[in-house]
């Protein structure tokens, strides 16, 4: 039942977080099973949700420090985790696709603490509260931390549209 229901949520935190669908699929299973193995230290009075979301967020963090991801490429899986609707046109769907990535790309530059800000807030659609509890911070810390995410992003942007990529 945990699984049918957070899934797809852990899946796209793991996507989103190592750029791979192979290795999202693997973080996934790898997650449940931490999550087995720690549902003893669940505390009743909490909320089931974020905690179980933490436990997901710390293991993603770890794994990259172990494993030192350095992520270049997102796979085709993109669209699906994206809402944009499919256009008829492929040379604005080449401009979109080439838009992903740079987006991608410059998401991969920022430091973890500020990229797991950004993706719960920004792709995965959190509130700025639900933000911190997930990552058991202040909310001022994650407005921070946000923030300055934006700014690296505008920057990564700028900078590459400027070098003669044109988004």
């Amino acid at each position: 039942m945990l699984v049918d229901l957070f899934s797809k949520k852990i899946f796209n935190m793991s996507y989103q977080f190592a750029g791979s669908f192979q290795e999202a699929e693997d973080l996934t299973q790898d997650i449940f099973i931490k999550l087995h193995q720690s549902l003893s230290k669940y505390d009743l009075e909490k909320n089931f949700t974020a905690w179980f979301l933490t436990l997901a967020k710390n293991y993603l963090i770890d794994e990259y420090r172990r494993t030192k991801w350095q992520k270049k490429h997102r796979d085709d899986f993109d669209e699906h985790l994206q809402s944009a609707p499919i256009s008829d046109d492929p040379e604005h769907s080449l401009v979109e696709e080439e838009n992903k990535k740079i987006l991608w790309e410059g998401l991969n530059s920022l430091p973890n603490d500020i990229r797991m800000a950004i993706i719960l807030k920004e792709i995965q659609g959190k509130k700025y509260e639900e933000v911190a509890e997930i990552l058991d911070l202040p909310v001022g810390t994650v407005k921070s931390r946000i923030n300055r995410g934006r700014i690296q992003l505008a920057k990564v942007l700028k900078d590459r549209r400027e070098s003669g990529h044109d988004m």
